[in-house]
């Protein structure tokens, strides 16, 4: 099981993904910050729990992506499904 309150960085069909655990529930998002790229997992929790981008500190919220420090960017979440085997995350096809 992943360690609670620490942003781990997985790679899942080719794209980065974060995952925070939260007590018993885990979020999935985009590993990535939607401003610049910058990887997530090497920022940190503020005391709120959403991830701080390392780059420029834009907080999201890691459960519905919302951006709560107002700069308008939103982060893409994935569902989440905890199981005995694992945790199974949905992502949604790639458009081309």
């Amino acid at each position: 099981m992943l360690p609670a309150g620490i942003p781990t960085q997985v790679v899942v069909d080719d794209r980065i993904v974060g995952l925070l655990r939260t007590g018993e529930a885990v979020s999935a998002f985009s590993g990535k910050c939607p401003h610049t790229g910058a990887l997530l997992c090497e920022g940190w929790l503020d005391g709120r729990g959403r991830i701080v981008c390392p780059l420029h500190k834009y907080a999201f919220d890691p459960a519905n992506g919302r951006n709560t420090t107002g700069e308008g960017y939103k982060l893409v979440v994935y569902p989440v499904e905890l199981r005995e085997d694992g945790i199974y995350i949905g992502l949604l096809p790639r458009l081309l």
